[in-house]
């Protein structure tokens, strides 16, 4: 029996997987970890509703940097680690 955890993890795949080819990015890796990550990490560092606006930004940044040139996977990394970073900056910023 699966678990509501592997049950939700199947059901993001194929999301993933059915949503990429409705946007015409068959093949297109997606890391669903890195990107629910992200969420999260905007969702408590700013507000809930940073998460949505973060992934679309890192999603959209990364596509430009990929059309210019960059290397998908490095495209999506890079831009996830500058959400990261100030997403974090700004948790810290916050705390004091």
């Amino acid at each position: 029996m699966t678990t509501s955890a592997d049950d939700q993890e199947s059901v993001l795949r194929g999301w993933a997987t059915t949503l990429a080819s409705g946007l015409g990015l068959e093949g297109l890796p997606v890391d669903i970890d890195a990107i629910l990550a992200i969420a999260g990490t905007a969702a408590h560092a700013v507000v809930r509703p940073a998460a949505p606006l973060t992934t679309y930004l890192v999603g959209y940044a990364a596509g430009v940097a990929a059309a210019g040139g960059t290397e998908h996977s490095a495209a999506f990394t890079d831009a996830a680690a500058i959400a990261t970073s100030l997403a974090a900056q700004r948790s810290k910023r916050d705390d004091s």
